[in-house]
């Protein structure tokens, strides 16, 4: 079965549980972390996921995380890999 990657990407103020949300989510849904960084600037946090959807929806894992980033106070991003790609060429 072919790989249908996603990009997760997740900006906001530093503040602990952040990362253990998304990844809880994640993990409830069976969806596969290929990569995964994060860096935190003068408090402002910053993490960027690459994950494999292989027979996740796509819309649920939005809605999901949506209402994790209302929660935590952080603005969450999936795009598919496809769409991230093309959108951020040189």
């Amino acid at each position: 079965m072919k790989k249908e990657r996603a990009v997760i990407t997740v900006n906001g103020a530093d503040h602990p549980g952040i990362v253990a949300a998304i990844t809880k989510i994640l993990a409830d849904m069976g969806i596969n972390i290929e990569d995964l960084s994060q860096t935190v600037v003068q408090d402002l946090f910053t993490m960027i996921v690459i994950v494999d959807l292989r027979g996740a929806d796509m819309i649920e894992l939005q809605d999901k995380l949506n209402k994790a980033g209302a929660k935590q106070g952080v603005q969450i991003t999936v795009q598919h890999e496809d769409i991230f790609k093309y959108m951020h060429r040189v």
